[in-house]
């Protein structure tokens, strides 16, 4: 007997022993080698943030990092959705203090955190993205036609690199800051450009050549599957000065007989920002794995006010809807983000999402099928200080009133992202305004959003069972806000695409 529980003794000994080994080759396996200190590789990333500088690439003899910024190995997280950086509230009309649950208002942008925006200089021309792992040139230049950006994207050499590109629509969106401020319409003000001028090299429009001020479109590779203007070629861009995307006709102006003009910035590295992984989760939702974000696959149904809006969201939480608590109106950056640009209402017979999404169908001004425009929680700020619009998407038509063209087309194209009223009774508004007569409808559809996580809602694909032979010979980047790591092969590659 006595025998027995010494022998049992025992083996519960050996047990917890092996155990606790486990557990610690466990914590240890985010090393590439397991010779380098986590708390080594967290300080010298502390280090560098305090140097506002990209950290240097961690070696195999420097690896190991920690979890909580928000890195993932191999990782299924390749298209991290950079916060738009409006950080105050606004009702209706203008800026208020931020509203509490329950209160009108509450649910928008400025009061999401999102991943912040964080940038290093690398004193050659160039800018990284510590987020999104995309290298930038700093400076755009002169503005070039479009014929001219894309001969001139294949000969760009800049720092050493000759593996420039044209940025698509979603890599050229992941720069745009709605801490700007517009400066078009009556009663304009001093303006705050929709980029981070501390990095990049922003100019105005030369109003003293005949130009706008809010002439400064930048050019993607992104062309529109349809056309606009009845007809005209069309390649989406966003203007930086006014915070939109629109399509924009590459043909002729008056002023610029060889084509419109844009200012033009190269970008390298992470071929695989923008692509996104949906998986139908078969239960209304739909996770996007490259992003991180869940959305619901219904919208709302009906168009509604911005207030309404948010309140509807807040409702559905109330509401658990489809089992969770926790839905926001996604911010401008976040709903641009499934927009599907190989779509449209004229190619495809659909809106401008994948297919795997449920979308409402409406009847446009012109009395034609089309799509709604979808609210998000981002305020588009007048550089006179008003908030009385809130930014959409386009999943449908970017309907216009242009007489020259006989009345309602396609202005600026689905995927488009402008703005409209927050609040008011439509029949009160002219029905369009601005010069390519933009459409306002001040009630808008609606799609939910949250944060997917890793406890409740498991990524079924990518990297949770990374092959750790494929970090061997490989460097290591953490960037320190982001949500993704990097494996650079010794030719500069990222691997991890």
């Amino acid at each position: 007997m006595i025998k027995n529980k010494i022998i049992r003794l025992f083996l519960a000994v050996f047990l917890c022993f092996s155990l606790a080994i486990i557990i610690l080759a466990g914590c240890g396996s985010a090393s590439i080698n397991d010779e380098g200190p986590i708390e080594e590789a967290a300080s010298y990333q502390e280090e560098a943030a305090e140097e506002n500088a990209a950290p240097e690439e961690i070696s195999e003899d420097e690896e190991g990092y920690e979890e909580e910024a928000g890195t993932v190995i191999n990782g299924s997280i390749t298209y991290t959705i950079v916060d738009t950086g409006q950080a105050d509230c606004y009702n209706d009309s203008g800026e208020i203090n931020c509203p509490q649950p329950g209160d009108p208002f509450y649910g928008q942008d400025g009061q999401s955190d999102g991943i912040q925006p964080a940038y290093a200089d690398n004193e050659d021309g160039t800018i990284t993205d510590l987020n999104t792992g995309l290298m930038w040139q700093k400076d755009p230049g002169q503005k070039m036609t479009y014929k001219e950006a894309i001969a001139g994207a294949e000969a760009f050499d800049l720092a050493g690199y000759d593996d420039w590109r044209l940025p698509t629509i979603k890599e050229l969106y992941s720069l745009i800051l709605f801490s700007g401020t517009d400066p078009s319409g009556p009663e304009a003000r001093e303006a705050v450009p929709f980029i981070d001028t501390d990095y990049f090299i922003f100019e105005y429009g030369d109003e003293a050549s005949g130009e706008r001020i809010i002439d400064s479109q930048f050019a993607s590779s992104t062309k529109y599957i349809s056309t606009t203007m009845d007809g005209a070629d069309t390649v989406f861009g966003v203007n930086f000065a006014d915070g939109r995307i629109k399509g924009y006709g590459t043909g002729p102006l008056r002023n610029q007989p060889e084509g419109k003009e844009f200012f033009v910035l190269h970008v390298r590295g992470n071929t695989g920002y923008g692509i996104n992984d949906f998986i139908d989760k078969g239960d209304g939702t739909i996770s996007d794995n490259a992003s991180g974000l869940m959305w619901s696959q219904a919208d709302s149904g009906d168009g509604m006010s911005w207030e309404d809006a948010l309140s509807w969201v807040q409702q559905k939480n109330e509401e658990e809807y489809l089992g969770y608590s926790d839905w926001r109106l996604p911010d401008a950056k976040e709903l641009q983000s499934i927009v599907d640009y190989s779509r449209s209402p004229d190619t495809t017979d659909s809106a401008a999402i994948d297919p795997v999404f449920v979308v409402s169908e409406i009847i446009n001004e012109a009395g034609t099928k089309d799509y709604p425009f979808y609210w998000t929680s981002t305020t588009h700020i007048k550089s006179n200080g008003m908030g009385n619009n809130a930014v959409y998407v386009s999943f449908g038509r970017a309907l216009g009133y242009m007489e020259v063209f006989g009345g309602w087309v396609d202005v600026h194209g689905a995927g488009a992202q402008r703005s409209d009223p927050k609040s008011g009774d439509p029949d009160d508004f002219p029905s369009y305004f601005g010069p390519q007569g933009d459409v306002r409808r001040l009630y808008n559809h609606v799609r939910c959003v949250r944060d997917l996580s890793l406890a409740e809602d498991p990524i079924e694909a990518n990297s949770q069972n990374a092959d750790t032979q494929a970090l061997e010979g490989s460097t290591l980047f953490a960037p320190i806000t982001g949500r993704t790591a990097y494996l650079i092969d010794m030719q500069g590659n990222i691997e991890n695409q």
